[in-house]
């Protein structure tokens, strides 16, 4: 199965989990997984939540940014990624002065 991110419309979430700003998603979802592309424009986050029946995998594309967790806070850049198992939390913030934070999300029922 093909998933192409460039066929679906981007869909804007305002103060996305609580965070800043406008998240852009480009998402697959079939009931139990659900596979994204997200845009965070500079001074964007997604606020800080908790995955209660899921857990999440998330892949930079380009940009810098920092993902606060349970543990702390990680700086993430291209080619990283961060893993929030479930029953964890964790927030994302575009950490660039100057550039969209890209990254691709994994979030998977359990």
């Amino acid at each position: 199965m093909i998933i192409d991110f460039e066929k679906m419309e981007e869909v804007a979430n305002p103060g996305f989990k609580g965070g800043e700003g406008t998240t852009l998603f480009r998402t697959f979802n079939d009931g139990m997984n659900k596979i994204m592309r997200g845009h965070l424009d500079v001074g964007c986050s997604i606020g800080y939540h908790t995955h209660e029946t899921n857990s999440e995998i998330m892949y930079i594309i380009s940009g810098e940014g920092r993902c606060v967790t349970d543990e702390g806070e990680e700086r993430l850049t291209a080619g990283m990624s961060q893993y929030c198992p479930k029953g964890h939390g964790h927030g994302l913030i575009n950490a660039s002065p100057n550039e969209p934070l890209i990254f691709f999300a994994v979030v998977t029922e359990q």
